[in-house]
């Protein structure tokens, strides 16, 4: 059994972790080429190094992803500050993670220093802002300590969007977590000035 259909054997259960060798876990280049080639599984590498493998998501969570990674690029075309990025974008944090947020929005000064090889790999920087969707499979505690390890690394804002519950954690620097209990919109005052996410369209799956 190769490895993307032991995954997909497992899509129900908890992401699958792999343990790489001492020797290897700080290559990204090995690591990247190691995504490359299994392109249809979601790859995450934790800050001890081993990797985290997901499969593929359901039909709602895949529609949801796509309305929130939609809303937010149009924004960001509009705004012209900096550029929106979806669930299959990874990005290197400081301490060594790789990680793909379901959306994601950074600043072009930052991406202007960037060389045109780190542009095609993985990004070597933590997103301004972030957007982490719950899927059914997803533990909650998991997610939540992913939201803190992204603002613990540098990003402004970030929104942890549980479906099932209708909830919305929001996470800001040096202040404990928000709880938001069936919010229609979101609309954040700082960072992504003028952005409005429409969360009806989150709640309710058009099909």
């Amino acid at each position: 059994m190769n490895l993307s259909h032991a995954v997909k054997q497992n899509s129900s259960l908890s992401p699958m972790l792999l343990h790489w060798p001492p020797s290897i876990q700080g290559e990204e280049e090995l690591f990247f080429e190691f995504c490359q080639v299994n392109r249809e599984l979601r790859i995450e590498r934790t800050a001890q190094g081993d990797c985290e493998i997901m499969a593929p998501t359901g039909g709602e969570t895949g529609s949801r992803n796509l309305i929130l990674a939609a809303q937010l690029y149009n924004w960001a075309e509009l705004e012209g500050n900096g550029i929106a990025f979806d669930s299959s974008t990874g990005y290197i944090l400081p301490n060594k993670a790789i990680r793909s947020p379901d959306a994601s929005w950074v600043k072009k000064s930052r991406l202007a220093v960037l060389t045109p090889q780190q542009k095609q790999r993985f990004l070597p920087l933590c997103p301004d802002f972030v957007i982490e969707l719950r899927s059914p499979s997803d533990n909650l505690k998991t997610l939540q300590a992913k939201m803190q390890e992204y603002i613990k690394n540098g990003a402004a804002l970030g929104w942890l969007i549980d479906p099932e519950t209708r909830h919305v954690f929001v996470y800001q620097p040096e202040i404990p977590p928000v709880i938001l209990d069936n919010p229609t919109a979101l609309l954040p005052d700082r960072v992504l000035m003028g952005f409005k996410l429409d969360l009806q369209k989150i709640w309710d799956v058009p099909f």
